[in-house]
């Protein structure tokens, strides 16, 4: 925006964290008297081409609409600019100072001078201005005191134009205004953490975190150098960046760092976060860790307003968003004395307010909760904070007047926070008021399909379990299996199994082998194994356990129906849809038989039924079932549970198969958004939702868009579930695929070769996704122009696809077609005619939940 000239004003001031200005003044600068035989000198005293003191330029990324908006400021008739920065108020090492540097290294040529000042009181910036007076005059400061120096700087910076002057991590906006206010023939660029004091009418830039991409990248640059990261390692500091909170500073922290230890890789790194964020690379100043320069920022305000460093304490263990004002008032505390606690925070940019809620950036809050060096006689100052935010939560839970118990909204309200004190709890550190609440919102999340996202929770839980009621005690044993189940829910089955493992053994010797609660572990046990795809441990597990369910108790129990329920989708994984298809058939009818039509479970294993029906090509029965089990989830579960999504996953592939692409492409973009959102990017069923989108863009012949995310999923599912993971295998499948449908036969046929050999040893020679890659193979071999390969791939797909799925199935016919083709394109070749071409598929999967 722009402003008017005001004169009447000796300064300028900006609004907001971080300033830069810059005023037209009409009067004249008054300081020290000069001898005569200088007055006239600094007029007279011409700056050499590129003079300046900048320092070195560093790496930057991502800031080039800040960098243009800051020329555009300057250049235009403003008086000067501000940088700032808004989602954490010039927070320090945001990269305020990293913005301002390349600025003026990128405009070098544009000024006659550009001179860097150290303006954190008025002390270091005429210390800086003295520098200017030696460089440009240095005969005569070599003699000259320090005041004298100061003035002919003032002088010079008066007499001549085109100057540029940076003041870097200004404390205190007043110590500028004899500077701003005097000298108008240049730019003013003031970086500063401060968020109030500055004048209403200056211009300001809010500087953000960096965009994850350009985070990402300059982390890899800063890694790797010069060498191209794998995609595992990609991955990898795409998290490491997300963990960072995407801030500057602790990006180039950790590069540097891990940089120069090679041994440590990134996802160490983050694991580690408390511990690595005050270490620093050799040759790198451990001053500038995140850790050292907030403690100058907190030691400054413990002097200014110590109750304000006590709120900023209990916020670190809190959500770092949207922490209601009234959880940081403790009961017989005035309100306004929060407020203004947390106004001044928010001017040092330590939090953003918004009048009733605040934000801490979440490295703000690693640093606080880790120990510092304290008084014995009192309890550490970060422990102080979370006994602080454990009673608020608490209070916070206190029922309304004439309730029993906290409403909904209370709930939801502190959910998030009661998830991040749980992530963040001391070792052996409890309170048992604090579980109970723990138990009650991961049961909510469950409910709301969440489980993946309550994970913290059940951790604490088990851990309180296990330090009160000992390792083995019954209910220890359940928290363990709860905590496995929110592991695979969550799509973590490497940290799954092994819990699920333990657990059945302990299970097995302190309850005995017919235990309720041994029955349930060995089916999510066999149940975890199917989700990896280990059939050949989950199918005789799964089908010993449903039997022993039926047996000890009946068949009818809900627990009896999972596992029934679990060995129907089992069967399906391997193609045996014989099995499959009346075990989902009379599961499901006892389902609704024993629950009702609209439980959850049953509406699950309606959902499993119609993509069995879809598998065997009978869509008149598939289409109908997923559009009432997907219409029933929405309203039942809501838009957003991973069950509803699941429901819409199926019948967006249900549309395809009918060849309505029509609906189906905008219900899979819908669905892996949700899904992305809901789940994240790497989750199991979020792959699934990607590699159906991509099929689906294939079909419509949009390889531009498919190939990418073919690609992508392929490499994330080699990375979550393994290079011999059925979805894995799929994935190297459909990418083969895709790149023969774009005349690319050098890369598609290895990819197709291995992925069949996979498939052969994973599945066995007759299982449906083998049947598909070894018919995609043949129809490579034939564009290839090799008849004599692909034929007998041809006829042994065929007799295999008649056994399994009988002679009128889609992919049967499918075969046939492709097989006489073939046959007729060889008779053609020695004939010298022409003749059809073979028909693939790719691998769609549906999904399927227990």
């Amino acid at each position: 925006m722009s402003t008017e000239e005001d004169r009447s004003r000796p300064g300028i001031e900006a609004a907001g964290p971080r300033s830069i200005a810059a005023q037209h003044i009409g009067n004249a600068f008054t300081g020290d008297v000069l001898p005569a035989e200088a007055l006239h000198a600094p007029s007279e005293v011409a700056a050499a081409p590129g003079t300046s003191n900048l320092p070195p330029i560093a790496l930057c990324l991502g800031r080039e609409e800040e960098l243009n908006w800051l020329r555009r400021i300057l250049t235009s008739r403003h008086e000067g600019a501000i940088t700032q920065s808004g989602t954490v108020h010039g927070l320090g090492g945001i990269g305020k100072t990293t913005l301002a540097l390349h600025y003026a290294h990128r405009h070098r040529g544009d000024y006659t001078l550009i001179w860097w000042i150290n303006a954190a009181s008025p002390d270091e910036i005429e210390t800086s201005l003295t520098g200017l007076t030696h460089t440009l005059v240095p005969g005569w400061a070599a003699t000259a005191g320090r005041g004298a120096q100061v003035a002919w700087a003032m002088q010079w910076l008066a007499w001549h134009p085109g100057w540029l002057l940076v003041h870097d991590n200004v404390e205190n906006p007043d110590d500028l205004t004899p500077y701003t206010g005097a000298l108008h023939r240049g730019h003013h660029l003031a970086t500063s953490r401060r968020t109030t004091g500055w004048p209403d009418n200056a211009p300001t830039l809010t500087l953000g975190n960096l965009d994850p991409d350009d985070a990402t990248t300059l982390l890899c640059r800063l890694v790797f150098k010069r060498t191209s990261p794998t995609p595992r390692q990609q991955a990898e500091a795409r998290a490491l960046a997300a963990e960072l909170g995407y801030f500057p500073l602790a990006i180039k922290q950790a590069g540097a760092y891990l940089a120069q230890n090679r041994g440590i890789s990134l996802d160490s790194y983050r694991r580690r976060l408390d511990s690595k964020l005050a270490k620093t690379a050799h040759g790198t100043s451990s001053e500038r860790t995140l850790a050292r320069i907030w403690n100058v920022t907190l030691h400054t305000l413990e002097k200014v307003d110590p109750l304000a460093v006590e709120v900023l304490h209990t916020a670190a263990w809190l959500a770092p968003d949207d922490i209601p004002h009234r959880l940081l008032t403790p009961p017989g505390t005035d309100p306004d004395d929060i407020a203004e606690a947390i106004g001044t925070l928010a001017a040092y940019s330590m939090v953003t307010d918004t009048g009733t809620t605040l934000s801490v950036h979440r490295l703000v809050q690693v640093v606080l909760r880790a120990p510092q060096t304290a008084d014995e006689t009192q309890p550490p100052r970060h422990l102080q904070g979370r006994d602080r935010a454990e009673q608020a939560i608490l209070h916070s839970l206190t029922p309304p007047p004439g309730q029993d118990t906290p409403t909904e909204g209370q709930w939801d309200t502190l959910t998030p926070h009661l998830v991040t004190l749980a992530a963040t709890r001391p070792p052996k550190h409890h309170n048992t008021a604090l579980t109970s609440a723990y138990e009650i919102v991961r049961h909510r999340l469950h409910q709301q399909g969440h489980t993946g996202r309550a994970i913290p929770l059940y951790e604490a839980t088990l851990a309180q379990h296990e330090q009160v009621l000992g390792d083995t005690h019954p209910d220890t044993l359940i928290s363990r299996n709860n905590l496995a189940y929110a592991y695979q829910a969550a799509g973590d089955q490497g940290r799954a199994i092994p819990l699920y493992e333990t657990t059945l053994i302990q299970s097995e010797q302190i309850l005995g082998g017919i235990h309720p609660d041994t029955l349930a572990s060995r089916n999510n046990l066999a149940y975890a194994y199917y989700m990896v795809g280990d059939l050949r441990r989950a199918i005789p597990l799964l089908e010993a356990a449903s039997a022993e369910c039926e047996q000890i108790l009946g068949g009818t129990h809900p627990h009896t129906l999972a596992s029934r329920n679990n060995l129907a989708n089992a069967y399906h994984a391997t193609g045996d849809l014989e099995r499959a298809l009346p075990l989902y058939e009379t599961t499901l009818a006892l389902y609704e038989q024993v629950l009702g039509g609209t439980h959850p479970r049953t509406l699950t294993s309606r959902n499993n039924l119609a993509a069995a029906y879809h598998a065997t090509g009978d869509l008149e029965r598939a289409l109908p079932l997923l559009e009432a089990t997907s219409a029933e989830c929405e309203q039942i579960l809501g838009g957003t549970h991973p069950d509803t999504l699941t429901s819409r996953n199926n019948l967006a592939n249900a549309y395809q198969a009918a060849g309505d692409l029509e609906r189906a492409l905008p219900l899979f973009e819908a669905t892996l958004t949700r899904y992305e959102q809901i789940l994240g990017d790497t989750h199991p069923d979020t792959l699934t939702s990607r590699n159906n989108l991509a099929i689906a863009y294939q079909a419509t012949g949009d390889l531009r868009r498919a190939i990418p995310l073919f690609e992508a999923t392929l490499t994330h599912r080699k990375q979550v579930l393994g290079d011999a993971h059925p979805h894995t295998l799929g994935s190297g499948d459909n990418l083969a695929y895709a790149y023969q449908a774009t005349g690319d036969l050098r890369r598609a046929i290895p990819l197709f070769e291995a992925t069949l050999t996979q498939c052969e040893q994973v599945f066995g020679d007759t299982h449906l996704d083998t049947l598909t890659s070894r018919n995609n193979l043949a129809i490579a071999y034939q564009a290839a122009g090799d008849l004599g390969r692909a034929i007998p791939l041809y006829e042994t797909t065929l007799t295999h696809r008649k056994r399994v799925l009988g002679d009128a199935h889609p992919l049967t016919l499918k075969s046939r077609k492709n097989l006489a083709g073939a046959r007729q394109k060889a008779e053609a070749v020695q004939h010298g005619s022409t003749a059809t071409s073979a028909t693939g598929g790719v691998r769609q999967k549906p999904s399927t939940s227990d």
